[in-house]
C-alpha cells in the first residue's frame, strides 16, 4: 500500500516538474504530444486541455486563459452503468483561429467556437458560438459582435495609451502574440503611470480619500 502511494506521488512530482519547462506560448507543444490539434501563435494558460485531449482541436493566435475548461465527455452518464455498464458519450470541442477565451469559461464537448470570436469569462458554452461574435453567462449567449466591440475599445484606447507606449509596434503589420507580449512587459511602466494619473489623479497613485 504504502509502495503505490509512493510511486504515485513520484508521478505527480514528475508531472508538475515536467510541466514547469513550459510557458503560455509552449505548452502547446506539450498538448501536442497528448493527441490536441494546436495551432501556431497561441497563447495558452491551462495546463490540462481535457481527459482526451485528442478531441480537442485549437486554431491560429487563440487565448485561453487561467481557468478554462474543456470537457469532452459526458460524466452524467454514470448514473446508468448499473444497467448499462459500457454506456458512455464524448464530443469534441473545435475553437477556431483568432479567437479569445476568458477566465474560467467552461466549454462543453460537442462546441464550435467561430473564428474572431471571444467568450466572456466564467461562461459556459453548451452551443456553437458563430463567427465574429460575443458570448457569456450561463448558459452563453450572444451579448454582440466583435466589430462592436472593436469600435468600443479603439475609442476608450485613444484616451488610455500613454505617449510613447509601444512605439515599435504598428498597427496593420503582423507580430508574433509572445513579441507582443513582451513588448507590453517592457513599457508596462509608462502604461501604469499614464492609467494612474487618468484614473487617480494623481502620479503617485495614492490620492487621499477626499479626493483633495
Amino acid at each position: 500500500m504504502l509502495g503505490k502511494f509512493i510511486s504515485a506521488l513520484y508521478r505527480s512530482v514528475r508531472h508538475r516538474y515536467r510541466l514547469l519547462r513550459y510557458n503560455e506560448f509552449t505548452i502547446a507543444e506539450y498538448f501536442r504530444a497528448q493527441g490536441a490539434r494546436v495551432g501556431t501563435d497561441c497563447r495558452i494558460y491551462i495546463r490540462e486541455l481535457s481527459t482526451e485531449p485528442w478531441l480537442v482541436r485549437i486554431g491560429n493566435h487563440v487565448t485561453i486563459t487561467a481557468g478554462v475548461a474543456l470537457t469532452t465527455h459526458d460524466g452524467g452518464t454514470w448514473i446508468f452503468t448499473d444497467r448499462y455498464p459500457t454506456l458512455q458519450r464524448f464530443g469534441a470541442i473545435d475553437i477556431r483561429d483568432n479567437c479569445f477565451i476568458g477566465l474560467g469559461a467552461l466549454i462543453m464537448g460537442g462546441v464550435t467556437i467561430g473564428p474572431n470570436s471571444i467568450v466572456a469569462a466564467r461562461s459556459v458554452v453548451t452551443h456553437d458560438v458563430p463567427p465574429d461574435t460575443i458570448v457569456g453567462g450561463c448558459p452563453a449567449r450572444v451579448l454582440g459582435t466583435v466589430q462592436e466591440y472593436l469600435e468600443k475599445v479603439q475609442r476608450q484606447w485613444q484616451e488610455q495609451r500613454p505617449p510613447g507606449y509601444l512605439a515599435d509596434i504598428v498597427d496593420g503589420q503582423t507580430y508574433s502574440a509572445e513579441n507582443v507580449h513582451r513588448a507590453k512587459r517592457r513599457d508596462f511602466h509608462l502604461l501604469r503611470r499614464h492609467l494612474e494619473r487618468l484614473y487617480w489623479g494623481d502620479e503617485s497613485g495614492r490620492e487621499s480619500p477626499s479626493g483633495q
